[in-house]
């Protein structure tokens, strides 16, 4: 098993649930993103999400476009990302995911990428713009280098579409938790339970539910019905405010916090 599958294994063992948190890699640099994974773990995430910045970043709602702009800005590049994972590799095992668009690793070269990355000690693949149907010209490679492919679910996905995520899909599979862009709401939606539920059914792979989310209630909220809360641009919000020692210590005690409310679900 790799260290995803590993991770999600030994939650489960404890009865526990992941948190997966999303920084944006390179944002304000990447020494600061070195720092930042580091204190994370520290602070109880089970897993990185590293966002490659992309300047068309579709999916995203501001607080990230934002970010992205921040850490293309400061020079960041896919080799870069990968020299970072690389040096954080001799410091941490936590599982890391590289989430992004297409376009970057199609210039960077999918084989070569795959390849690239699998060396570097990235984990998965999480390709916003590249669903099922098209994705088999990177999934041979990932296969091949040893990377898991994750793919995304949402409301709207139909029957058809969750067998064909289940079916290539690895590592976890994310579900978008509200129709649109990424962003911090005010509530979950009360239709989630169901939804996740009747999702969770058709898949033996871990189920985490992202998009949204943005306080420890919320967190603990969704802990009760996922396998996995991924938090976001509640997170990315920090950096706008904050920045060196600062920044580290309100990130840490933001994410214990969500620790904690993830724990207290699934103690109850």
């Amino acid at each position: 098993m790799g260290r995803i599958a590993d991770r999600f294994a030994a939650l489960k063992a404890k009865g526990e649930k992941g948190l997966v948190t999303f920084i944006t890699a390179g944002d304000p640099d990447l020494a600061t993103t070195e720092q930042v994974v580091l204190e994370l773990e520290k602070a109880g995430a089970d897993l990185i999400e590293l966002g490659v910045p992309f300047s068309d970043p579709m999916a995203d709602g501001p607080t990230i476009q934002l970010s992205s702009d921040r850490a293309l800005a400061s020079g960041t590049t896919l080799p870069g990302i990968l020299e970072l994972v690389a040096r954080l590799r001799g410091k941490t095992q936590i599982p890391i995911v590289l989430m992004g668009y297409f376009n970057p690793i199609f210039t960077y070269g999918a084989e070569r990428f795959a390849c690239d990355a699998a060396k570097a000690g990235v984990d998965a693949l999480l390709v916003v713009d590249l669903p099922p149907e098209e994705a088999p010209e990177l999934k041979e490679h990932t296969d091949r280098c040893g990377l898991d492919l994750i793919f995304l679910l949402t409301p709207t996905s139909d029957a058809e579409r969750v067998a064909s995520v289940a079916r290539q899909g690895s590592g976890f599979i994310y579900y978008v938790s509200v129709t649109g862009v990424t962003g911090a709401r005010s509530a979950v939606a009360d239709t989630l339970a169901e939804r996740v539920t009747s999702v969770r059914d058709a898949l033996s792979l871990p189920l985490v539910v992202g998009f949204g989310i943005s306080t420890p209630e919320q967190a603990g909220q969704v802990a009760q019905v996922a396998d996995g809360v991924v938090v976001g641009s509640a997170l990315v919000k920090y950096f706008e405010k904050y920045q060196g020692a600062e920044l580290l210590r309100e990130l840490s005690a933001f994410v214990g916090a969500l620790k904690q409310g993830v724990r207290q679900s699934s103690a109850g």
